[in-house]
Order: structure tokens, then C-alpha cells, then sequence
């Protein structure tokens, strides 16, 4: 039976009490996803995923990776990606081969167009109308940036296999010495970040460079060799120079799983090749991603199922992560201003 008298307040416990969220007193997107924190559901998640974000890119010592999956760039959220990098938030950026095919032809120029939900999808493919959810990817932009691929592709030197990581890097430098304003891809080769698309042949770029060998082939030339495992390594070489690793996900999917497994891959390469590198495992974590665990994607997967592989430091010995069940061109944006305004103003 329970003695009434004798029931916890809560605070004797140590439990954080929560607060209502007066918008009334918020002149920020700082000042209001800090009180987020002690709201409750995805507002919490958020304001907890600010403190996670904030700590991890002020860690001098924490080498930052931010994968990207989804239709982000299509979807007008490049800049935020870009912002990230020019920032020096981000050490490395892997990605989906489709956002960065869509952020490369908003890069040159060309435009992205709303989708009329009306309009059947028949009609749209004989348009040459590509629908991506809401919006539409001209087939006319891609015809157009594969001619550019190419050009960029002649140029490549054939005695040097190419990897997704060597093929971004030129890409940006095209974007450096052609165009005006910014760019995903222009922002990494500005800063000397890698850009890696572990799906590379999952993607309008990917087919690009496949059209391009078979071009090649049937003037008998040599092929352009493409080599993934270049990727993996750089990627594992730079982590392994790391005194602590973080991780920012929009999304999931292979961009995410690839980043990650780099702890067991390195694991591995111990035990099996009998090499001695320091265990690496993140120690932070923030990932914002609508997909529920019960779907059973791999977009699904939760920073406490990696501990299990060995990918994450559990939060009992110091890691810290949030993951935010939400639309990211919703929290992504809020998020961001939010950190930017506290690095600018230091609180």
C-alpha cells in the first residue's frame, strides 16, 4: 500500500521540472528552441538537440562529419549545408548522390519549380518534369550539367582512378572558377572539406559518369576506373587522426550507416590485421529524421542500437546525442539560426 505522506516532489529525485514555453518573452530562434528544452515531445527533442550541436562543433578537439539524405537541395535546404561548412561546423560532408546532382544544378544556375498537385504524372513525364514529392527537377537541367560532367571528365587525368571524394573535389573547382553566389559543392572545395557519396552509382551523377565509359568504350579507349574504396580509406584515415568524432544526419539511409561504420571497420582492421589503431567511437550525436525504429529502415536506426556495434559511446560514459523524429526543412532551419545566434553572441 502506498504512504501518501511519504510521496517524492520530484525535485528530492533530481528530476528537471518543466517549464511553459512563453513565445511572448522569445526574440530569437536562439532564445525560443532554448526553452524548447523543457517543453515536452519533438520541441523538447529539438531544444536537446541544440545543446548536442552546440557542444559538438565548440569541441576543438571533435573532427565533425554531416551526412545528408533526402531530397534536401531539391528542396531548398543547400544553403544550410553550405552555411555549416563556411562556418568550419563541419569537417567532412557524405551524402546521397541525388542531393548533390540537385545541388549542383542549382549551383550552375538553373532552377527547381513547385509541383502542381493537380497535374497527373503522366503528363509531367512527357514534359520531361522529374517530380521529387513537391517539386519538380527539370530532365532539361540534367541534359544541361551532364554536358559539364563530361567536360570535366575529359579533363580528368585517366592514369588516376577516380573516387566520389576526387570527383566532388573537381566538381567544386569547377563551381569555383564558373560561377557567382554559393554552392554546396563550392563551399567544400573553398574550404578544403571531402564530400563523399558512398552510393555513388545511386544518383544522376553516377550515371553520368557510367553514359561517360560507355562513350569511351565505343571509341575504344580506355575506361575511366572509379575505385569506392579510395572513399573509405581517405575517410578512415582522417578519423583515425581524430582526437574525438561527431556526427550531424539529416535523414539516414547509406550516408549515415556508411559514416558510422568506420568504428567497427577500424575494430576490424585490429584484430584481424593485427594493426594497433586507437578505438574510435562518436561521442556526439545529433540526427533529425521523421522515420520511426518499427519501420524498419536503416534510416531507423538510433544512436543507442550503434553502441551495440560499437559505434557510440553510451551516454553512461560520456556520449551525448539527440535524434529529432521531425521533417528536417522544418527543425533543420530552426536549428541552425538557433546555433549560429549563439555563436555570434557567445551566451
Amino acid at each position: 500500500m502506498r504512504k501518501y505522506n511519504k510521496f517524492s516532489d520530484g525535485f528530492d529525485k533530481g528530476l528537471e521540472p518543466l517549464k511553459p514555453l512563453d513565445i511572448a518573452k522569445c526574440r530569437s530562434a536562439l532564445e525560443l528552441v532554448k526553452e524548447m528544452k523543457d517543453t515536452a515531445f519533438g520541441g523538447r527533442a529539438l531544444g536537446e538537440a541544440h545543446e548536442v550541436l552546440y557542444k559538438m562543433i565548440s569541441d576543438p578537439d571533435c573532427f565533425v562529419v554531416g551526412t545528408f539524405s533526402g531530397a534536401m537541395t531539391i528542396a531548398k535546404m543547400g544553403l544550410l549545408v553550405c552555411e555549416m561548412i563556411d562556418r568550419k561546423m563541419l569537417d567532412a560532408v557524405v551524402s546521397t548522390g541525388a542531393l548533390m546532382a540537385h545541388g549542383f544544378v542549382e549551383s550552375v544556375g538553373y532552377s527547381h519549380f513547385k509541383c502542381d498537385p493537380y497535374v497527373d504524372d503522366v503528363d509531367y513525364y512527357k514534359s520531361g518534369f522529374n517530380r521529387v514529392y513537391d517539386t519538380i527537377e527539370l530532365e532539361k537541367n540534367l541534359d544541361d550539367i551532364e554536358t559539364i560532367i563530361k567536360d570535366v571528365l575529359n579533363k580528368w587525368d585517366k592514369s588516376k582512378p577516380l573516387s566520389s571524394v576526387t570527383f566532388c573535389e573537381e566538381l567544386g573547382r569547377y563551381l569555383l572558377k564558373t560561377t557567382k553566389g554559393r554552392g554546396l559543392l563550392k563551399s567544400a572545395a573553398a574550404n578544403n572539406i571531402p564530400v563523399y557519396i558512398p552510393a555513388f552509382t545511386d544518383s544522376e551523377l553516377g550515371i553520368d559518369v557510367g553514359v561517360f565509359r560507355r562513350r569511351q568504350k565505343k571509341k575504344n579507349m580506355p575506361l575511366i576506373d572509379f575505385d569506392p574504396f579510395i572513399d573509405m580509406d581517405d575517410y578512415a584515415e582522417r578519423i583515425m587522426k581524430s582526437r574525438k568524432i561527431g556526427i550531424f544526419t539529416i535523414g539516414g539511409g547509406v550516408p549515415r550507416n556508411w559514416a558510422q561504420q568506420v568504428a567497427p571497420y577500424i575494430d576490424i582492421i585490429n584484430h584481424k590485421l593485427g594493426e594497433k589503431f586507437p578505438q574510435k567511437r562518436f561521442s556526439y550525436g545529433v540526427r533529425i529524421c521523421p522515420e520511426p525504429v518499427h519501420w524498419g529502415g536503416l534510416s531507423g536506426c538510433t544512436y543507442k542500437e550503434g553502441v551495440s556495434w560499437g559505434k557510440f559511446i553510451p551516454k553512461t560514459e560520456g556520449g551525448m546525442w539527440a535524434e529529432v523524429m521531425a521533417d528536417a526543412t522544418i527543425a533543420w532551419p530552426l536549428l541552425l539560426r538557433s546555433v549560429i545566434e549563439r555563436m555570434e553572441s557567445g551566451k
